[in-house]
C-alpha cells in the first residue's frame, strides 16, 4: 500500500497534527502494556502468591489510593509547573523500573504481596502526575472542533489494546508465568518516552493567581460540584465507577477460583470480546452526532454495567464453553459501552474546562472519579468475604446501574454538541 493511499484510509487528523500522531503513538504502545498488567498483576497475585478475597481487594486499593490523594495538590501544583511533558517523561521511567522490579524479585524467590502494595502504590502516584500532564499536553496538540476526533483515536488504541493485550498476557502468563509476563508493560513505558520525548507543540501558559493553596484546591472542587454540565457527568460517572470497581476486584478471583478459567483461555475469552470496544471506538462519535453527546454519554452510562451482569451468571457448575461464552459477551456489551461513555464525556468535559484551572479541575474530577475507586475495591473484597465472591459481583453491577439516576433533569440529556467554556 502506497502512502497516498494508507493517508485515504487513515484519519486525517493523524497527519494534520504530527505531535498529536506521537502523542496517540505513545499512547498506544503504553496501554498494550498496561493490558497485560491489568491481568498479569492479579493473576501473580493470585496464582503466585496465592492471594484470597480480602487481599485482592487491598492489592487493587493499593493502585487506586493515589488518586483519592493526591489528586486534588496534584492538580493545583501542576497549574504552576511549565515543562509538564517532562514530568511524563519522568513518570513513565519510574514506572518502567517499578514494573520491572517484579519479575527480578520473582526470580530471585523474595516476591511477596507487600512488594505488590508498593509497586502498585508507587505506580498509582506516578500515574496520577502523568495523566494530570496528559490533560495539557491534549489541548496542546490538537484543535478544540477537533476534540471528539482526538478522543475516538485515544480510545480506539485503548479498545485495540483490549482485543490484543489480554489475548497476549495471558499467553505470556502461561507461558513465562505471571511475574516474567510484567516486563512487557516495563517496556512498553519506555517505547512511550521514546514519542514523547518528540513532542514540540508549546504548552498553555500558565496564569499567575492570587490566593492560598487551599483556596485553589476548593476552586477546582466547586468548579466540578457546582458547574451544571461537570456535577451530574461526575456524579454519574463515580458512581458507576465506585460499584465497577467493587467487581473489578473480585472479577479474576473468581474466574479462576469459582469458575476454574485458566488463564490462556481468560485471556483469550476477554481479548476476543474486548472487540466490542473496538466497534465503540468506531461508532461513538457517530453516536454522538446522531442523538447528540449528552444522550450518548447516558446510553454508554446504562450499557457499559448492564453488560457486566453476564459475569454471576457464569457460575459453577455451568459448562465451560458456555462459561467462556457469557464472560466474552459480558466484555464485548461493556466494551461497547465504556467507549461510547468514555469518548463522548471526554470530549464534553475538555471543551467545559477553562485552560486556566486545567490542572486543578481535572484534579478535583479525579480525586472524586478515581477516588471513588479503591473505596469501590475495598468494599467489593468485604462484600465477597462476607456474601461470597458472586453475590458481591451480583450486588455491585446491580448498584452501578444506578449511576444514569444522576443524568435524569439534568442539562446532559440536551446536550448535543459541544458546550461552551464555563465561565
Amino acid at each position: 500500500m502506497g502512502p497516498r493511499a494508507l493517508r485515504r484510509r487513515l484519519p486525517p487528523l493523524l497527519f494534520d497534527a504530527p505531535d498529536f500522531r506521537r502523542l496517540w503513538l505513545g499512547q498506544t504502545i503504553s496501554v498494550f502494556g498496561d493490558q497485560v498488567t491489568q491481568l498479569g498483576l492479579p493473576l501473580v497475585a493470585v496464582l503466585t502468591l496465592g492471594a484470597d478475597a480480602a487481599q485482592m481487594g487491598t492489592l487493587t486499593a493499593f493502585g487506586l489510593l493515589p488518586h483519592l490523594i493526591f489528586s486534588l495538590p496534584a492538580g493545583v501544583w501542576l497549574d504552576r509547573v511549565r515543562a509538564r511533558r517532562r514530568l511524563m517523561i519522568g513518570a513513565d521511567l519510574a514506572r518502567a523500573a517499578l514494573i520491572g522490579s517484579i519479575p527480578v524479585a520473582s526470580v530471585m524467590g523474595v516476591l511477596a504481596m507487600p512488594q505488590l502494595y508498593v509497586v502498585g502504590f508507587a505506580t498509582g502516584t506516578l500515574s496520577v502526575v502523568f495523566d494530570l500532564s496528559w490533560n495539557t499536553l491534549f489541548v496542546a496538540v490538537t484543535t478544540r472542533d477537533r476534540y471528539v476526533e482526538a478522543m475516538a483515536l485515544l480510545n480506539g488504541s485503548r479498545s485495540l489494546a483490549s482485543v490484543g493485550g489480554p489475548t497476549i498476557g495471558g499467553l505470556l502468563v502461561q507461558v513465562l508465568t505471571a511475574p516474567v509476563a510484567m516486563l512487557a508493560d516495563a517496556l512498553s513505558y519506555l517505547g512511550s518516552v521514546f514519542f514523547l520525548r518528540r513532542i514540540t507543540s508549546p504548552e498553555p501558559p500558565i496564569e499567575a493567581e492570587e490566593g492560598t493553596t487551599r483556596e485553589k484546591l476548593l476552586a477546582g472542587l466547586s468548579f466540578v460540584l457546582s458547574d451544571r454540565i461537570m456535577r451530574p457527568t461526575l456524579l454519574s460517572v463515580a458512581t458507576i465507577n465506585l460499584f465497577t470497581f467493587a467487581v473489578n476486584a473480585l472479577f479474576i478471583l473468581y474466574a479462576t477460583t469459582a469458575l476454574g478459567v485458566s488463564p490462556g483461555a481468560l485471556g483469550l475469552a476477554l481479548g476476543t470480546g474486548a472487540i466490542g470496544s473496538v466497534i465503540g471506538a468506531l461508532v461513538a462519535s457517530r453516536i454522538g452526532r446522531r442523538i447528540g453527546l449528552g444522550p450518548a454519554y447516558a446510553l454508554g452510562c446504562v450499557l457499559y454495567p448492564a453488560s457486566l451482569l453476564l459475569i454471576p451468571l457464569a457460575g459453577p457448575g455451568v459448562p465451560m464453553p458456555l462459561i467462556l461464552a457469557l464472560l466474552f459477551a459480558s466484555e464485548f456489551g461493556a466494551g461497547l459501552g465504556v467507549m461510547i461513555l468514555d469518548i463522548n464525556v471526554g470530549a464534553i468535559i475538555y471543551a467545559r474546562t477553562p485552560d486556566r484551572i486545567r490542572g486543578r479541575a481535572g484534579g478535583a474530577f479525579r480525586f472524586i472519579n478515581y477516588g471513588v475507586r479503591p473505596i469501590g475495591a475495598l468494599l467489593g473484597g468485604l462484600l465477597g468475604g462476607l456474601l461470597g465472591v458472586r453475590e458481591a459481583i451480583a450486588i455491585g453491577i446491580v448498584a452501578a446501574l444506578a449511576g444514569v439516576l444522576f443524568l435524569v433533569g439534568s442539562p446532559i440529556l440536551k446536550l448535543r454538541e459541544l458546550p461552551e467554556v464555563s465561565d
